[in-house]
């Protein structure tokens, strides 16, 4: 039964049910097969969707800008020095103003607080592009990508290995919303946040799946269909580059590494990838990497939320 999805903001992972994250996989997965046999949609013909980037990005800002436009719909750059944003304006002031122009927002920025905000007092639907506690697009469009290749999600193991980041929230919500089993292995310091592993406890436990986090690498990715990581150092920690990398060198994801997975294992990233830190070209350009199906269905997965959201 289609859910109704519309005016519904995304702001995580934990906010959706399941009904409706299998609803965005369904019309992803028509949506890139429409695409490939020149199709077009004019499901969002006229509508307008705000994109404020106070980080910088490729793959977010151009998946988002093609699939508007693909959607019959017009996207609008905004840099964080386009805007009054937290500078000269509230966010609930500009939140207000943007609601009378626009059709939709997504926003890429630092404080998961200015998503929270804008979806409250605006009155359009807000999405979060990534801040530094999640990243739902990106951890959608991972567990979309796993579908796709292993036809089904259920009883899967992820081990996700290095920062205990945005991605790595995003991902403990995501499986356990699906039933998936998850292995995060982090160096002590730099583990998730207790509170987002006890959300997506609550989760596995109704879904029957299970979550450990971990220090020792080879631990979390025994047996794991799927193996995951990220840069040791996002944006905003540049100073800390170098303390990170000597802390997190035996996280590196390294084919000594990926021999305790299953021996069909998915590569995953969500990219860009520091080459030679958290993960070595024998496994990045393996055929167990899938890095380039996902980063193309950021695409058709973003371009389904905003289908049903705007």
């Amino acid at each position: 039964m289609a859910i109704n999805m519309k005016g519904k903001s995304l702001i995580e992972i934990n906010h959706l049910t399941l009904e409706e994250i299998y609803q965005i996989f369904d019309l992803s997965a028509s949506l890139k097969q429409e695409r490939l046999i020149g199709k077009k949609h004019h499901v969002l013909e006229g509508k307008k969707l705000g994109m404020i980037f106070s980080k910088p990005s490729t793959r977010t800002r151009v998946s988002f800008e093609v699939g508007i436009y693909e959607l019959g719909g017009i996207g609008l750059y905004f840099n964080q020095n386009d805007l009054q944003l937290k500078k000269s304006e509230s966010v609930s002031d500009t939140a207000k103003v943007l609601s009378r122009y626009l059709d939709g927002i997504m926003i890429r920025t630092f404080d998961h607080q200015d998503v929270i905000d804008l979806a409250t007092y605006g009155s359009i639907p807000v999405i979060n592009g990534l801040t530094d506690l999640h990243h739902p697009c990106q951890v959608l469009t991972d567990l979309f990508t796993v579908l796709e290749k292993k036809r089904t999600l259920r009883g899967l193991k992820l081990a996700y290995i290095g920062d205990g980041n945005n991605m790595a929230h995003s991902l403990l919500h995501g499986c356990s919303k699906v039933g998936m089993d998850i292995s995060i292995a982090s160096p002590s310091g730099y583990k998730p946040l207790d509170f987002v592993v006890k959300e997506s406890m609550e989760n596995a436990k109704y879904m029957g799946s299970k979550i450990e986090i971990l220090e020792d690498p080879i631990e979390a990715i025994k047996n794991a269909d799927v193996i995951y990581t990220d840069v040791w150092a996002s944006m905003g920690q540049e100073k800390e580059a170098e303390e990170r990398k000597k802390k997190f060198m035996k996280y590196q994801v390294n084919p000594e590494l990926v021999k305790h997975a299953k021996e069909d294992y998915l590569f995953m990233h969500c990219l860009p990838a520091h080459r030679g830190d958290e993960v070595v070209d024998e496994v990045a350009d393996s055929s167990n990497s899938v890095i380039f199906d996902e980063a193309e269905n950021r695409l058709h997965v973003q371009k389904a939320i905003m289908a049903l959201v705007m």
